[in-house]
């Protein structure tokens, strides 16, 4: 078990009491639960019925970059009005088989690179301009990530690749 692992759960408990959603008795047994596990699913069982987690990254204009050993959250909503952003998903760390990354892009723009067997879903994008550009120079494996892309791009760009 990776002590990332353990301590992004004890984070996750933190926040989960801060909001009110688990008394202190919960709250000190999936600690415990949390601190010794050895196994994934021993992990898991001290997150159960937490909502997933979700980050709002939002900027009216310039850059946004997330690149090498970043954590990335379940659910990811990009917001930007003229802004330009970078998701380097090749090297992150990455605890969930599926995320979503939904955009608001009036006229900014944004690149995802993903790990390279990695597989996306655009279905739930509605653009009004560009279409995205996405280069899927590779064969999707099993049990790895995919990616579901959703949200709404004004005139906005989005420039998907792979790794190579």
């Amino acid at each position: 078990m990776r002590e990332l692992d353990r301590d992004h759960a004890v984070q996750r408990l933190q926040m989960a009491y801060a909001e009110g959603l688990l008394d202190a008795g919960e709250m000190e047994t999936r600690l415990e639960q949390a601190l010794t596990a050895r196994t994934p699913g021993t992990l898991a069982t001290a997150l159960a019925d937490l909502p997933d987690e979700q980050v709002v990254l939002a900027f009216l204009g310039g850059r946004l970059k997330r690149t090498g050993a970043w954590r990335v959250p379940r659910t990811l909503r990009l917001v930007s009005e003229y802004g330009h952003a970078k998701l380097d998903l090749s090297r992150a760390d990455i605890g969930y088989p599926a995320i979503e990354i939904a955009l608001e892009l009036e006229y900014g723009s944004a690149r995802l690179i993903l790990p390279r067997r990695a597989t996306v879903d655009l279905s739930g994008l509605q653009s009004a301009w560009k279409p995205p550009v996405y280069r899927n120079s590779t064969r999707p494996g099993a049990g790895t990530l995919h990616v579901q892309v959703s949200g709404k791009m004004g005139y906005g760009r989005l420039k998907i690749r792979h790794r190579s």
